[in-house]
Protein backbone atom coordinates (compact mmCIF):
# COMPACT_ATOMS: atom_id res chain seq x y z
CA UNK A 1 0.00 0.00 0.00
CA UNK A 2 2.83 2.34 0.59
CA UNK A 3 4.33 1.48 -2.85
CA UNK A 4 1.38 2.66 -4.43
CA UNK A 5 1.05 5.84 -2.64
CA UNK A 6 4.74 6.78 -3.49
CA UNK A 7 4.25 5.67 -6.75
CA UNK A 8 1.10 7.95 -7.13
CA UNK A 9 2.77 10.54 -5.32
CA UNK A 10 6.08 10.26 -8.17
CA UNK A 11 4.02 10.47 -11.14
CA UNK A 12 2.03 13.74 -9.83
CA UNK A 13 4.88 15.10 -9.54
CA UNK A 14 6.08 14.26 -12.85
CA UNK A 15 3.36 15.49 -14.20
CA UNK A 16 3.42 18.81 -12.00
CA UNK A 17 7.50 18.88 -12.78
CA UNK A 18 6.23 18.70 -16.92
CA UNK A 19 3.06 20.88 -16.79
CA UNK A 20 5.19 24.10 -17.49
CA UNK A 21 6.53 22.45 -20.84
CA UNK A 22 3.37 21.26 -22.06
CA UNK A 23 1.29 24.26 -21.17
CA UNK A 24 4.00 26.24 -22.86
CA UNK A 25 3.02 24.05 -25.76
CA UNK A 26 -0.64 24.28 -25.79
CA UNK A 27 0.06 28.02 -25.08
CA UNK A 28 1.70 28.48 -28.58
CA UNK A 29 -1.34 26.95 -30.53
CA UNK A 30 -4.06 28.19 -28.29
CA UNK A 31 -6.46 30.75 -29.61
CA UNK A 32 -6.08 34.31 -27.46
CA UNK A 33 -9.54 35.18 -26.16
CA UNK A 34 -10.27 38.65 -24.46
CA UNK A 35 -13.39 39.68 -22.88
CA UNK A 36 -14.72 41.87 -25.29
CA UNK A 37 -14.64 39.16 -27.90
CA UNK A 38 -15.72 36.39 -25.93
CA UNK A 39 -18.80 38.93 -25.34
CA UNK A 40 -19.28 39.24 -29.30
CA UNK A 41 -18.36 35.97 -30.20
CA UNK A 42 -21.72 34.72 -27.50
CA UNK A 43 -23.74 37.18 -28.45
CA UNK A 44 -23.60 36.44 -32.15
CA UNK A 45 -24.44 32.19 -31.90
CA UNK A 46 -26.68 32.69 -28.42
CA UNK A 47 -29.61 30.31 -29.07
CA UNK A 48 -31.73 32.14 -26.06
CA UNK A 49 -30.63 35.37 -28.05
CA UNK A 50 -32.20 34.02 -30.73
CA UNK A 51 -35.25 32.76 -29.80
CA UNK A 52 -35.63 36.32 -28.24
CA UNK A 53 -35.35 37.62 -32.04
CA UNK A 54 -37.74 35.58 -32.95
CA UNK A 55 -40.42 36.63 -30.26
CA UNK A 56 -39.77 40.21 -31.83
CA UNK A 57 -41.19 38.99 -34.81
CA UNK A 58 -43.97 37.19 -34.13
CA UNK A 59 -44.97 40.21 -31.94
CA UNK A 60 -44.49 42.22 -34.63
CA UNK A 61 -47.26 40.19 -36.94
CA UNK A 62 -49.65 40.28 -34.14
CA UNK A 63 -49.09 43.59 -34.16
CA UNK A 64 -49.64 44.10 -38.50
CA UNK A 65 -52.44 41.71 -37.70
CA UNK A 66 -54.54 43.12 -34.81
CA UNK A 67 -53.55 46.90 -37.35
CA UNK A 68 -55.09 45.63 -40.12
CA UNK A 69 -58.71 46.13 -39.06
CA UNK A 70 -58.58 49.81 -39.87
CA UNK A 71 -57.68 49.46 -43.35
CA UNK A 72 -60.46 47.85 -46.36
CA UNK A 73 -59.97 44.72 -47.36
CA UNK A 74 -60.36 43.84 -50.88
CA UNK A 75 -59.84 40.45 -51.97
CA UNK A 76 -60.66 39.47 -55.86
CA UNK A 77 -62.29 35.91 -57.16
CA UNK A 78 -62.35 33.60 -60.38
CA UNK A 79 -64.87 30.79 -60.91
CA UNK A 80 -66.08 28.46 -63.10
CA UNK A 81 -69.52 26.52 -62.91
CA UNK A 82 -70.62 23.70 -64.38
CA UNK A 83 -74.04 22.74 -64.23
CA UNK A 84 -75.27 19.24 -64.48
CA UNK A 85 -78.97 19.42 -63.98
CA UNK A 86 -80.98 22.72 -62.99
CA UNK A 87 -84.31 23.21 -61.91
CA UNK A 88 -84.94 25.37 -65.04
CA UNK A 89 -84.24 22.89 -67.76
CA UNK A 90 -87.74 22.60 -68.42
CA UNK A 91 -87.87 25.87 -69.35
CA UNK A 92 -85.44 24.95 -72.07
CA UNK A 93 -86.58 24.32 -75.53
CA UNK A 94 -87.19 20.48 -75.72
CA UNK A 95 -88.40 18.02 -78.38
CA UNK A 96 -91.70 15.88 -78.25
CA UNK A 97 -92.17 12.70 -77.13
CA UNK A 98 -91.03 11.36 -80.69
CA UNK A 99 -95.10 11.41 -82.28
CA UNK A 100 -94.52 14.85 -83.39
CA UNK A 101 -90.86 15.69 -84.41
CA UNK A 102 -92.46 19.39 -85.43
CA UNK A 103 -90.80 21.61 -82.94
CA UNK A 104 -93.26 24.11 -81.60
CA UNK A 105 -92.67 27.96 -82.52
CA UNK A 106 -90.76 29.85 -79.77
CA UNK A 107 -92.13 33.53 -81.58
CA UNK A 108 -95.36 34.25 -83.65
CA UNK A 109 -95.70 37.57 -85.71
CA UNK A 110 -97.44 40.15 -84.44
CA UNK A 111 -101.85 39.60 -85.38
CA UNK A 112 -103.07 43.15 -87.60
CA UNK A 113 -106.42 42.96 -88.67
CA UNK A 114 -106.75 44.29 -92.31
CA UNK A 115 -110.61 45.32 -92.59
CA UNK A 116 -110.34 45.65 -96.79
CA UNK A 117 -109.43 42.36 -96.93
CA UNK A 118 -112.60 39.26 -97.62
CA UNK A 119 -113.84 37.71 -94.18
CA UNK A 120 -112.84 34.32 -95.49
CA UNK A 121 -108.90 35.88 -95.71
CA UNK A 122 -109.37 37.61 -92.31
CA UNK A 123 -110.75 34.73 -90.45
CA UNK A 124 -107.76 32.64 -92.25
CA UNK A 125 -105.69 34.97 -90.65
CA UNK A 126 -107.17 34.91 -87.27
CA UNK A 127 -107.19 31.39 -87.06
CA UNK A 128 -103.46 31.12 -88.02
CA UNK A 129 -101.94 33.67 -85.11
CA UNK A 130 -104.27 31.64 -82.59
CA UNK A 131 -103.04 28.48 -83.72
CA UNK A 132 -99.25 29.99 -83.20
CA UNK A 133 -100.23 31.90 -80.07
CA UNK A 134 -101.68 28.10 -78.66
CA UNK A 135 -98.48 26.16 -79.83
CA UNK A 136 -95.77 28.65 -79.04
CA UNK A 137 -93.19 28.47 -75.68
CA UNK A 138 -94.63 30.56 -73.21
CA UNK A 139 -90.89 30.95 -71.42
CA UNK A 140 -89.29 31.44 -74.03
CA UNK A 141 -88.52 35.37 -73.40
CA UNK A 142 -86.32 33.46 -70.44
CA UNK A 143 -84.17 31.73 -73.25
CA UNK A 144 -81.78 34.36 -73.01
CA UNK A 145 -81.33 34.71 -69.24
CA UNK A 146 -78.54 32.78 -67.40
CA UNK A 147 -80.81 30.24 -65.21
CA UNK A 148 -80.07 27.31 -65.83
CA UNK A 149 -76.76 27.53 -68.09
CA UNK A 150 -74.45 24.81 -68.56
CA UNK A 151 -71.14 26.87 -68.29
CA UNK A 152 -70.36 29.91 -66.09
CA UNK A 153 -67.55 32.27 -65.72
CA UNK A 154 -67.28 34.43 -62.71
CA UNK A 155 -64.50 37.51 -62.51
CA UNK A 156 -65.37 39.42 -59.03
CA UNK A 157 -63.93 42.10 -56.69
CA UNK A 158 -64.60 42.46 -52.81
CA UNK A 159 -64.46 45.51 -50.99
CA UNK A 160 -65.07 45.64 -46.96
CA UNK A 161 -64.47 48.59 -44.65
CA UNK A 162 -65.31 48.52 -40.91
CA UNK A 163 -66.84 52.03 -40.05
CA UNK A 164 -67.06 51.30 -36.21
CA UNK A 165 -66.69 48.22 -33.79
CA UNK A 166 -67.01 49.32 -30.49
CA UNK A 167 -63.28 49.88 -29.92
CA UNK A 168 -62.21 46.20 -30.56
CA UNK A 169 -59.72 46.68 -32.98
CA UNK A 170 -58.31 49.55 -31.53
CA UNK A 171 -58.40 47.58 -27.96
CA UNK A 172 -56.20 44.80 -30.04
CA UNK A 173 -53.56 47.06 -31.85
CA UNK A 174 -52.96 48.06 -28.32
CA UNK A 175 -52.23 44.96 -26.65
CA UNK A 176 -50.33 43.85 -30.07
CA UNK A 177 -48.44 46.91 -29.44
CA UNK A 178 -48.03 46.24 -25.46
CA UNK A 179 -46.73 43.08 -26.49
CA UNK A 180 -44.43 44.06 -29.15
CA UNK A 181 -42.75 46.04 -26.31
CA UNK A 182 -42.52 43.66 -24.21
CA UNK A 183 -40.42 41.28 -26.57
CA UNK A 184 -38.46 43.97 -27.39
CA UNK A 185 -37.31 44.07 -23.57
CA UNK A 186 -36.96 40.42 -23.16
CA UNK A 187 -34.77 40.58 -25.77
CA UNK A 188 -32.76 43.07 -24.24
CA UNK A 189 -32.52 41.29 -20.99
CA UNK A 190 -31.58 38.37 -22.49
CA UNK A 191 -28.44 39.93 -24.33
CA UNK A 192 -27.76 41.43 -20.78
CA UNK A 193 -28.39 37.88 -19.26
CA UNK A 194 -25.97 36.28 -21.81
CA UNK A 195 -23.03 38.72 -21.12
CA UNK A 196 -23.15 38.52 -17.45
CA UNK A 197 -23.15 35.10 -17.98
CA UNK A 198 -20.27 34.94 -20.07
CA UNK A 199 -18.15 37.45 -17.93
CA UNK A 200 -18.72 34.67 -15.25
CA UNK A 201 -17.38 31.97 -17.16
CA UNK A 202 -14.60 34.13 -18.38
CA UNK A 203 -13.31 35.41 -14.95
CA UNK A 204 -14.46 31.44 -13.47
CA UNK A 205 -11.90 29.98 -15.75
CA UNK A 206 -9.60 32.88 -15.13
CA UNK A 207 -9.99 32.25 -11.42
CA UNK A 208 -9.67 28.08 -12.11
CA UNK A 209 -6.09 29.12 -13.75
CA UNK A 210 -4.74 30.63 -10.62
CA UNK A 211 -6.38 28.17 -8.09
CA UNK A 212 -4.37 25.71 -10.21
CA UNK A 213 -1.38 27.66 -9.94
CA UNK A 214 -1.67 28.13 -6.36
CA UNK A 215 -2.44 24.17 -5.72
CA UNK A 216 0.30 23.69 -8.12
CA UNK A 217 3.30 25.82 -6.05
CA UNK A 218 1.55 24.44 -2.51
CA UNK A 219 2.90 21.31 -3.75
CA UNK A 220 6.28 22.13 -5.00
CA UNK A 221 6.29 24.02 -1.15
CA UNK A 222 5.09 20.73 0.16
CA UNK A 223 7.66 18.56 -1.50
CA UNK A 224 10.34 20.92 -1.05
CA UNK A 225 9.85 20.84 3.19
CA UNK A 226 9.82 16.60 2.62
CA UNK A 227 12.71 16.74 0.74
CA UNK A 228 14.68 19.17 3.56
CA UNK A 229 12.91 16.95 6.18
CA UNK A 230 14.40 13.42 4.48
CA UNK A 231 17.70 15.12 4.63
CA UNK A 232 17.39 15.87 8.23
CA UNK A 233 16.29 12.29 9.23
CA UNK A 234 18.95 10.91 7.55
CA UNK A 235 21.50 13.31 9.45
CA UNK A 236 19.80 12.32 12.56
CA UNK A 237 18.21 16.45 13.22
CA UNK A 238 14.84 15.26 12.80
CA UNK A 239 12.40 12.29 13.92
CA UNK A 240 10.04 9.47 12.43
CA UNK A 241 7.08 11.73 13.40
CA UNK A 242 8.60 14.87 11.54
CA UNK A 243 9.36 13.10 8.54
CA UNK A 244 6.18 11.38 8.82
CA UNK A 245 4.01 14.42 9.09
CA UNK A 246 5.70 16.14 5.67
CA UNK A 247 4.77 13.42 4.02
CA UNK A 248 1.25 13.01 4.57
CA UNK A 249 1.33 16.92 4.32
CA UNK A 250 2.73 16.39 0.76
CA UNK A 251 0.36 13.58 -0.49
CA UNK A 252 -2.65 15.54 1.09
CA UNK A 253 -1.64 18.15 -1.48
CA UNK A 254 -1.77 15.67 -4.26
CA UNK A 255 -5.52 15.13 -4.69
CA UNK A 256 -5.77 18.79 -4.29
CA UNK A 257 -3.95 19.77 -7.29
CA UNK A 258 -5.85 17.00 -9.32
CA UNK A 259 -8.90 18.11 -8.19
CA UNK A 260 -8.32 22.07 -9.03
CA UNK A 261 -7.11 20.58 -12.81
CA UNK A 262 -10.67 19.25 -13.24
CA UNK A 263 -12.31 22.57 -12.27
CA UNK A 264 -10.16 24.26 -14.51
CA UNK A 265 -11.52 22.09 -17.36
CA UNK A 266 -15.10 22.68 -16.58
CA UNK A 267 -14.07 26.54 -16.23
CA UNK A 268 -13.15 26.50 -19.34
CA UNK A 269 -15.53 23.85 -21.25
CA UNK A 270 -18.44 25.89 -19.65
CA UNK A 271 -16.32 29.07 -21.43
CA UNK A 272 -16.54 27.48 -24.57
CA UNK A 273 -20.06 26.23 -24.78
CA UNK A 274 -21.11 29.63 -24.16
CA UNK A 275 -19.37 31.05 -27.00
CA UNK A 276 -19.92 28.77 -29.53
CA UNK A 277 -16.03 27.86 -29.55
CA UNK A 278 -15.32 23.66 -30.18
CA UNK A 279 -14.98 21.96 -26.46
CA UNK A 280 -11.48 20.44 -27.94
CA UNK A 281 -9.98 23.61 -28.85
CA UNK A 282 -7.73 25.52 -26.83
CA UNK A 283 -7.80 28.96 -25.02
CA UNK A 284 -5.20 31.25 -23.90
CA UNK A 285 -7.11 33.85 -21.61
CA UNK A 286 -5.71 37.35 -21.54
CA UNK A 287 -7.29 39.18 -19.45
CA UNK A 288 -6.04 39.71 -15.83
CA UNK A 289 -7.86 37.97 -12.61
CA UNK A 290 -6.41 41.25 -10.24
CA UNK A 291 -7.53 43.72 -12.85
CA UNK A 292 -10.18 45.59 -10.85
CA UNK A 293 -9.75 48.82 -12.34
CA UNK A 294 -10.41 47.64 -15.81
CA UNK A 295 -13.39 49.80 -18.00
CA UNK A 296 -16.57 48.29 -17.95
CA UNK A 297 -16.83 46.63 -21.78
CA UNK A 298 -18.13 48.76 -24.30
CA UNK A 299 -20.58 45.95 -25.27
CA UNK A 300 -22.15 46.47 -21.65
CA UNK A 301 -22.12 50.04 -21.54
CA UNK A 302 -24.24 50.17 -25.00
CA UNK A 303 -26.66 47.29 -23.55
CA UNK A 304 -27.15 48.91 -20.47
CA UNK A 305 -27.36 52.45 -21.35
CA UNK A 306 -26.88 54.23 -18.32
CA UNK A 307 -24.96 51.65 -16.31
CA UNK A 308 -25.31 51.34 -12.61
CA UNK A 309 -29.03 52.79 -13.10
CA UNK A 310 -30.33 51.38 -10.03
CA UNK A 311 -34.50 52.73 -10.29
CA UNK A 312 -36.80 50.26 -9.93
CA UNK A 313 -38.60 51.41 -12.24
CA UNK A 314 -36.27 51.44 -15.22
CA UNK A 315 -35.62 47.68 -14.51
CA UNK A 316 -36.03 45.30 -17.80
CA UNK A 317 -39.01 42.79 -15.81
CA UNK A 318 -40.72 46.02 -14.42
CA UNK A 319 -41.13 47.59 -17.57
CA UNK A 320 -42.34 44.11 -19.22
CA UNK A 321 -44.90 43.54 -16.61
CA UNK A 322 -45.95 47.51 -17.18
CA UNK A 323 -46.63 46.62 -20.72
CA UNK A 324 -48.32 43.23 -19.64
CA UNK A 325 -50.86 45.26 -17.73
CA UNK A 326 -51.35 47.73 -20.95
CA UNK A 327 -51.68 44.55 -22.89
CA UNK A 328 -54.52 43.67 -21.09
CA UNK A 329 -56.05 46.75 -20.96
CA UNK A 330 -56.67 46.58 -24.21
CA UNK A 331 -57.75 43.14 -24.66
CA UNK A 332 -60.51 44.22 -21.61
CA UNK A 333 -61.82 47.74 -24.46
CA UNK A 334 -61.50 44.48 -27.03
CA UNK A 335 -63.84 42.43 -25.31
CA UNK A 336 -66.35 45.09 -23.75
CA UNK A 337 -66.54 46.54 -27.86
CA UNK A 338 -68.04 43.59 -28.64
CA UNK A 339 -71.06 43.88 -26.83
CA UNK A 340 -71.65 46.78 -29.21
CA UNK A 341 -73.28 47.21 -33.26
CA UNK A 342 -70.86 46.87 -35.91
CA UNK A 343 -71.06 49.21 -39.03
CA UNK A 344 -69.52 47.41 -41.83
CA UNK A 345 -69.78 49.18 -45.17
CA UNK A 346 -69.00 46.47 -48.15
CA UNK A 347 -69.28 46.09 -52.21
CA UNK A 348 -69.26 43.71 -54.84
CA UNK A 349 -68.17 44.09 -58.28
CA UNK A 350 -68.74 40.91 -60.02
CA UNK A 351 -68.01 39.98 -64.51
CA UNK A 352 -70.28 36.71 -65.66
CA UNK A 353 -70.37 34.92 -69.00
CA UNK A 354 -72.28 31.90 -69.59
CA UNK A 355 -71.20 30.62 -73.33
CA UNK A 356 -72.46 27.89 -74.42
CA UNK A 357 -69.85 25.78 -74.19
CA UNK A 358 -66.59 25.32 -72.17
CA UNK A 359 -64.07 27.75 -73.66
CA UNK A 360 -65.77 28.98 -77.13
CA UNK A 361 -68.86 30.77 -78.37
CA UNK A 362 -67.90 33.54 -75.69
CA UNK A 363 -71.79 35.85 -75.33
CA UNK A 364 -71.11 39.46 -73.82
CA UNK A 365 -70.05 39.78 -69.89
CA UNK A 366 -72.61 40.96 -67.90
CA UNK A 367 -71.50 42.91 -64.97
CA UNK A 368 -72.96 42.77 -60.79
CA UNK A 369 -72.26 45.27 -58.75
CA UNK A 370 -73.30 46.21 -55.64
CA UNK A 371 -72.52 48.07 -52.40
CA UNK A 372 -73.85 47.19 -48.73
CA UNK A 373 -74.45 49.51 -45.62
CA UNK A 374 -74.86 46.80 -42.76
CA UNK A 375 -74.84 46.52 -38.62
CA UNK A 376 -74.68 43.95 -36.62
CA UNK A 377 -75.99 44.22 -33.40
CA UNK A 378 -75.38 41.24 -30.40
CA UNK A 379 -78.91 40.72 -29.06
CA UNK A 380 -78.69 37.10 -27.09
CA UNK A 381 -74.69 35.18 -27.46
CA UNK A 382 -75.70 32.42 -24.43
CA UNK A 383 -73.22 34.59 -22.24
CA UNK A 384 -70.27 34.56 -24.65
CA UNK A 385 -69.56 38.03 -24.59
CA UNK A 386 -69.83 38.30 -20.85
CA UNK A 387 -67.66 35.57 -20.00
CA UNK A 388 -64.89 37.44 -21.80
CA UNK A 389 -65.22 40.32 -20.51
CA UNK A 390 -64.72 39.02 -17.17
CA UNK A 391 -61.89 37.13 -18.14
CA UNK A 392 -60.03 39.79 -19.75
CA UNK A 393 -60.80 41.97 -16.43
CA UNK A 394 -59.30 38.92 -14.30
CA UNK A 395 -56.21 38.94 -16.35
CA UNK A 396 -56.17 42.27 -16.40
CA UNK A 397 -55.82 42.55 -12.40
CA UNK A 398 -53.57 39.41 -12.10
CA UNK A 399 -51.41 41.52 -14.28
CA UNK A 400 -51.51 44.46 -12.35
CA UNK A 401 -50.84 42.13 -9.18
CA UNK A 402 -47.84 41.03 -10.79
CA UNK A 403 -47.12 44.31 -11.71
CA UNK A 404 -46.84 45.25 -7.88
CA UNK A 405 -45.28 41.92 -6.97
CA UNK A 406 -42.19 42.27 -9.67
CA UNK A 407 -41.79 45.77 -8.56
CA UNK A 408 -40.98 44.85 -4.93
CA UNK A 409 -39.19 41.39 -6.34
CA UNK A 410 -36.86 43.97 -8.71
CA UNK A 411 -36.42 46.56 -5.35
CA UNK A 412 -35.14 43.29 -3.09
CA UNK A 413 -33.04 42.18 -6.71
CA UNK A 414 -31.36 45.55 -6.84
CA UNK A 415 -30.62 45.71 -3.20
CA UNK A 416 -29.10 42.16 -3.00
CA UNK A 417 -26.81 43.10 -5.95
CA UNK A 418 -25.45 45.88 -4.53
CA UNK A 419 -25.01 44.39 -1.31
CA UNK A 420 -22.62 42.11 -2.76
CA UNK A 421 -21.28 44.81 -4.53
CA UNK A 422 -20.13 46.31 -1.41
CA UNK A 423 -19.27 42.84 -0.38
CA UNK A 424 -17.20 41.72 -2.57
CA UNK A 425 -15.47 44.96 -3.24
CA UNK A 426 -14.47 44.99 0.72
CA UNK A 427 -12.90 41.41 0.75
CA UNK A 428 -10.78 43.05 -2.21
CA UNK A 429 -9.54 46.03 -0.21
CA UNK A 430 -9.18 43.44 2.87
CA UNK A 431 -6.86 40.93 0.87
CA UNK A 432 -4.93 43.79 -0.05
CA UNK A 433 -1.72 43.22 0.89
CA UNK A 434 -2.36 39.79 3.05
CA UNK A 435 -0.61 37.61 0.15
CA UNK A 436 2.49 39.77 0.64
CA UNK A 437 2.63 39.41 4.11
CA UNK A 438 1.88 35.45 4.03
CA UNK A 439 4.40 34.70 1.68
CA UNK A 440 7.19 36.95 3.59
CA UNK A 441 5.76 35.00 6.68
CA UNK A 442 6.47 31.25 4.90
CA UNK A 443 9.73 32.86 3.42
CA UNK A 444 10.55 32.95 7.46
CA UNK A 445 9.12 30.18 8.74
CA UNK A 446 10.78 27.99 6.11
CA UNK A 447 14.00 29.47 6.65
CA UNK A 448 13.50 29.26 10.83
CA UNK A 449 12.53 25.20 9.71
CA UNK A 450 15.86 24.96 7.62
CA UNK A 451 17.91 26.04 10.20
CA UNK A 452 16.15 23.67 12.81
CA UNK A 453 14.58 27.00 15.11
CA UNK A 454 11.37 26.21 14.60
CA UNK A 455 8.99 22.60 14.09
CA UNK A 456 7.32 21.27 10.85
CA UNK A 457 3.94 22.27 12.29
CA UNK A 458 4.63 26.23 12.28
CA UNK A 459 5.81 25.76 8.65
CA UNK A 460 2.93 24.18 7.65
CA UNK A 461 0.52 26.30 9.29
CA UNK A 462 2.78 29.29 7.63
CA UNK A 463 2.08 27.33 4.56
CA UNK A 464 -1.76 26.98 4.91
CA UNK A 465 -2.14 31.14 5.44
CA UNK A 466 -0.27 31.55 2.39
CA UNK A 467 -2.36 29.39 0.51
CA UNK A 468 -5.51 30.88 1.75
CA UNK A 469 -4.36 33.92 1.65
CA UNK A 470 -3.93 33.64 -2.34
CA UNK A 471 -7.19 32.22 -2.66
CA UNK A 472 -8.79 34.82 -1.21
CA UNK A 473 -7.24 36.64 -3.13
CA UNK A 474 -8.41 35.50 -6.59
CA UNK A 475 -11.79 34.58 -4.86
CA UNK A 476 -12.12 38.16 -4.27
CA UNK A 477 -10.87 39.62 -7.38
CA UNK A 478 -13.21 37.48 -9.17
CA UNK A 479 -16.49 38.00 -7.71
CA UNK A 480 -15.42 41.91 -7.93
CA UNK A 481 -15.76 41.75 -11.55
CA UNK A 482 -18.64 39.65 -11.68
CA UNK A 483 -20.32 41.99 -9.11
CA UNK A 484 -19.34 44.98 -11.28
CA UNK A 485 -20.54 43.68 -14.00
CA UNK A 486 -23.93 42.52 -12.71
CA UNK A 487 -24.49 46.22 -11.08
CA UNK A 488 -23.36 47.53 -14.86
CA UNK A 489 -26.45 45.71 -16.65
CA UNK A 490 -28.74 45.78 -14.11
CA UNK A 491 -31.31 47.98 -15.84
CA UNK A 492 -31.72 45.55 -18.42
CA UNK A 493 -31.04 42.23 -16.36
CA UNK A 494 -34.04 39.89 -15.64
CA UNK A 495 -34.67 39.67 -12.05
CA UNK A 496 -32.14 37.42 -10.22
CA UNK A 497 -33.41 33.42 -10.21
CA UNK A 498 -35.88 34.30 -13.30
CA UNK A 499 -33.43 32.50 -15.43
CA UNK A 500 -34.34 28.67 -16.30
CA UNK A 501 -32.03 25.83 -15.21
CA UNK A 502 -29.25 25.78 -12.71
CA UNK A 503 -26.94 28.61 -11.88
CA UNK A 504 -29.34 31.09 -12.69
CA UNK A 505 -28.89 35.04 -12.35
CA UNK A 506 -28.99 35.63 -8.66
CA UNK A 507 -28.82 32.00 -7.52
CA UNK A 508 -26.39 31.09 -4.81
CA UNK A 509 -23.01 29.79 -6.60
CA UNK A 510 -25.22 31.35 -9.97
CA UNK A 511 -24.01 33.83 -12.76
CA UNK A 512 -24.90 36.58 -10.48
CA UNK A 513 -23.54 35.17 -7.20
CA UNK A 514 -20.59 36.58 -5.26
CA UNK A 515 -19.99 33.31 -3.40
CA UNK A 516 -17.23 31.19 -4.74
CA UNK A 517 -18.27 29.03 -7.70
CA UNK A 518 -15.93 26.59 -7.64
CA UNK A 519 -16.59 25.87 -3.76
CA UNK A 520 -18.14 22.58 -4.35
CA UNK A 521 -14.55 21.15 -6.59
CA UNK A 522 -12.54 22.48 -3.69
CA UNK A 523 -10.88 21.27 -0.21
CA UNK A 524 -11.86 22.70 2.69
CA UNK A 525 -9.23 24.76 2.63
CA UNK A 526 -10.04 26.79 -0.55
CA UNK A 527 -13.76 27.90 1.12
CA UNK A 528 -14.30 30.75 3.13
CA UNK A 529 -17.64 32.04 4.85
CA UNK A 530 -20.18 34.34 3.18
CA UNK A 531 -19.02 37.84 3.40
CA UNK A 532 -22.04 39.78 4.99
CA UNK A 533 -22.21 43.26 3.69
CA UNK A 534 -22.81 46.24 5.47
CA UNK A 535 -23.63 48.59 3.36
CA UNK A 536 -25.44 49.35 -0.10
CA UNK A 537 -26.06 52.63 -2.36
CA UNK A 538 -25.58 53.33 -5.79
CA UNK A 539 -22.51 52.66 -8.23
CA UNK A 540 -20.80 55.39 -9.82
CA UNK A 541 -19.03 55.53 -13.09
CA UNK A 542 -15.33 55.35 -10.91
CA UNK A 543 -16.19 52.08 -9.98
CA UNK A 544 -16.91 53.00 -6.57
CA UNK A 545 -20.53 52.70 -4.44
CA UNK A 546 -21.49 55.69 -2.47
CA UNK A 547 -24.63 55.33 0.09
Amino acid sequence: MRVRVVAAALGVLVTVAAAPVAAQAVADSARTLSLDEALRLAEGESETVGIAAAEIRRAEGLRSQARSGYFPQLSGSASYTRTLRSQFSSLANEESDGSDTTSAPTTCSQFTAHPELPIAARLDSLETAVECSSQANPFSAFSNLPFGRENAYSFGLSLSQTLFDGGRTAGQSHAAAAQLASARIGFTAAQAQLLLDVVQAYYDALLADRLVAIAESTLVQADTTLSQTKLAHQVGNQSDFDLLRAQVARDNQVPVVIQQHAARDLAYLRLKQLINLPLDQPVSLTAALGDTGMVVPDRVRQLAGTPGDTTVGNRAPVRQAAQAVEAQEGLVGAARGARLPALVLSSDFAELNYPQKVASSWGPWLSNWTVTLGVQIPIFTGGRLGGAVKSAQASLDQAKLQLEQTRKLARLDTRTALYQYNSARAAWEASQGTEAQAARAYQIAELRYREGISTQLELNDARLLLEQAQVNRAQAARDLQVARIRVALLPVLPLAGAANGAGAAGTPGGANSGTNANAASMPAAYTQPARTPESAGTINTNGTVAP
